[in-house]
């Protein structure tokens, strides 16, 4: 039997939906396709797993399992969910008809528990631009993936909550989150306050420019003349995030699993203080698998880098700010 369902692989800031093909034939042997790398492999080991351990059986003919489309490598452990139940629909254990609405994605545990996920946010805005029903997550992510409206988000935190909802889809609740007003009313709280500075006046005088400019600053002095301390302060001085950069924000740092859990929209700008031995690539991001640097981390707030021994460690502090077409508000 030949069933089709759906999940998604994140690319930089954005998402892409991956249909995943599961078809039970005779033969022996499993089978992974579709340029998958070897943590989505491995996978099956957990699913087998997972499966047993819930009372269902893992086909013991040909198992092929298809990632479409083929051209595009897909990485991570966030696969193990959708083909975990694609080989219980395939099998005949799950009936296959709510397969095609829902977009599903989660690290299984061997017990079948349900583990975060990176890149919750992106890819609740791909299903909702592809017109899905709705997206089925780790518990964890759930008030994440929320923040955008229009789409039925569902959390969960077993393999047996997924089955049990796939054959009844109105015995759970969606996951609601008011984003914009759990966002305002979230005041920025730091416990360094730029006011707690005494004498600097030179330097504090500078930093307010870059702050109400949002320019570039270099600080040069010995070691103990409070070159870190003034930065930590900068982002107390600048303005409150809006909501488009807060969206920004958040959509960057959940692609680079920096998310605490249960987090909906970041309310607060970023500091990021990188080691001065961090290497470019981890600085400015990139690989042949795109990932955010530090530079896109302390998109709408604040990098600190401290530069190397030939530089005598002057400390730089960024201030970036984004260049690129802002995100549809309608997305809230």
């Amino acid at each position: 039997m030949l069933v089709k369902l759906f999940g998604s692989a994140v690319y930089g800031v954005e998402a892409i939906t991956i249909t995943i093909e599961v078809n039970v034939t005779e033969g022996l042997h499993t089978h992974v396709v579709g340029l998958a790398d070897s943590a989505v492999k491995e996978s099956i080991q957990r699913i087998e797993s997972a499966i047993k351990s819930n009372g269902y059986f893992m086909p013991r003919t040909k198992l092929i399992i298809n990632l479409a489309p083929a051209g595009i490598r897909k990485t991570g452990s966030a696969f193990d969910l959708p083909i975990a139940i694609g080989v219980l629909a395939a099998s005949g254990q799950l009936p296959p008809e709510n397969l095609k609405d829902y977009v599903m994605m989660g690290e299984l545990g061997l017990d079948g528990h349900i583990h975060s996920i990176k890149g919750a946010l992106p890819i609740a805005i791909q299903s909702r631009k592809e017109k899905f029903k709705g997206l089925l997550v780790p518990r964890s992510n759930g008030s994440e993936a929320a923040i955008v409206n229009q789409l039925e988000v569902f959390s969960f935190g077993h393999l047996r909550e997924v089955i049990g909802f796939l054959r009844d889809t109105t015995a759970f609740q969606r996951v609601v989150v008011d984003a914009r007003a759990g966002f305002h009313s979230a005041l920025p709280q730091t416990d360094l306050d730029f006011a707690e500075i005494r004498g600097q006046v030179g330097i504090k005088r500078a930093m307010e420019i870059t702050a109400a400019g949002g320019h570039n600053i270099i600080l040069v002095g010995p070691p103990g003349a409070g070159k870190t301390m003034l930065a930590r302060r900068l982002p107390g001085i600048l303005p409150p995030l809006s909501l488009q950069e807060a969206l920004e924000t958040t959509i960057i740092h959940s692609v680079a699993g920096k998310l605490a859990g249960n987090t909906t929209l970041m309310s607060q700008r970023p500091f990021r203080s990188p080691h001065h031995t961090i290497s470019g690539s981890a600085l400015v991001g990139g690989g042949s698998i795109p990932q955010p640097g530090e530079i896109s981390l302390a998109h709408n707030g604040v990098l600190f880098h401290r530069l190397s021994h030939r530089l005598q460690r002057a400390p730089v502090v960024f201030y970036p700010r984004g260049r690129h077409e802002p995100l549809p508000m309608r997305l809230l």
